[in-house]
């Protein structure tokens, strides 16, 4: 298993424009890429469903459990890993500092987004 780098965790976590695009049914195709809000935490690259498990993206991720993230201009291909357990204090923390002012905030951080939380592993 890959490491994000440094550099790269340091400028996703900067920045507010990853589109995460699992792979489709056939395994070989990339999904439309969507628009989602990530945090770093403890040297590790996590996203949630904001509709919950019922987000297509998310659906598609923990099925195929790999696809392509594009995000301060790096492309880079990845795994996806469901997440649960005490982590996700730590994510949600992340997601008050980084997005504090949003009117979207409290559903990223409560139990729907939570449940569809999601490591992103570089391959």
């Amino acid at each position: 298993m890959s490491q994000w780098s440094k550099n790269e965790l340091d400028g996703i976590a900067a920045t507010d424009d990853l589109h995460i695009s699992p792979l489709r049914e056939d395994g070989v195709t990339y999904g439309t890429p969507t628009w989602i809000w990530s945090v770093v935490v403890d040297h590790g690259l996590y996203v949630r469903g904001y509709h919950g498990q019922s987000s297509s993206w998310y659906q598609a991720a923990v099925l195929q459990k790999a696809g392509r993230i594009r995000a301060a201009g790096i492309t880079k291909e990845v795994t996806f890993e469901p997440v649960d357990g005490p982590i996700q204090d730590q994510i949600d923390e992340a997601y008050r500092k980084k997005y504090a002012s949003s009117p979207y905030l409290k559903p990223m951080i409560g139990d729907q987004a939570r449940s569809a939380t999601v490591k992103v592993v570089p391959r």
